[in-house]
């Protein structure tokens, strides 16, 4: 690997904790260092405004790059139950309302499902790694399950207690990281993306030296230190 790849930083977007983990753990061998935004000081957030897991993983990986002026990677996420037509879908984390924790999240599923008796549901997920210029790599992956009367498990967050999956006969909050990481939404994208990412550590490493390029042609647009001036 280049001295270039192993110096380079990948900020997760994200400054849920948990979120953030898992995409460490999953990319804990490869000669990259993973930061999130709880390393850095206040910064906007995007408005995830758009229609699609896809639409709004690129908005804040793209936004998140623009600002800090490295390359994000960032998940969209949710919980898509049939019975309530793929709700919340991208509302999942403000299910109940903006600043909704996820026990009110949680409460706000049991009750739109009461007396329901179709529990199927699937997390989608999808991954958007962008570089400050723009350019984005993606990938999705989803689950299916249950969702529960009631939540199991102290583990996870968000809907991991009430989402039950069938072939371990555990929720997503009874299974350890490891367990979870092993057939997640968020875990088949991550193990898609760690499958190739030696691709993409040479894939940032082109960006950065065109990035690098394109300063470099600007300073001497400007009149900077290489220029010969008029």
């Amino acid at each position: 690997m280049s001295d270039k790849a192993a110096g380079q930083i990948l900020v997760i977007a994200t400054k849920n904790r948990g979120k953030s983990e898992e995409i460490r753990k999953v990319l804990a061998d490869f000669p990259i260092s993973v930061k999130d935004l709880n390393d850095f000081g206040p910064i906007p957030q995007p408005v995830e405004d758009g229609g699609t897991f896809e639409e709004n993983a690129y908005k804040k990986a793209g936004f998140t790059a623009k600002i800090l002026g490295l390359p994000a990677l960032a998940d969209d996420s949710g919980l898509c139950v049939d019975a309530l037509g793929g709700e919340p879908g991208v509302y999942s984390a403000r299910y109940a309302g903006p600043n909704a924790s996820d026990s009110q999240n949680n409460e706000k599923l049991l009750a739109s499902l009461s007396g329901v008796a179709n529990r199927k549901a699937r997390f989608c997920c999808v991954l958007s790694l962008a570089v400050p210029a723009g350019p984005a790599l993606t990938y999705e992956a989803s689950c299916e399950g249950v969702i529960l009367d009631a939540p199991r498990g102290a583990n996870g967050f968000g809907y991991d207690p009430l989402f039950f999956y069938p072939p371990l006969d555990k929720t997503f909050a009874e299974m350890s990281m490891e367990q979870k990481l092993s057939v997640s939404h968020r875990g088949l994208a991550l193990r898609e993306l760690r499958a190739e990412f030696e691709k993409v550590l040479r894939w940032l490493g082109h960006r950065q030296a065109e990035e690098n390029e394109r300063r470099g042609a600007n300073d001497i647009c400007l009149g900077g230190k290489n220029s010969t001036g008029l």
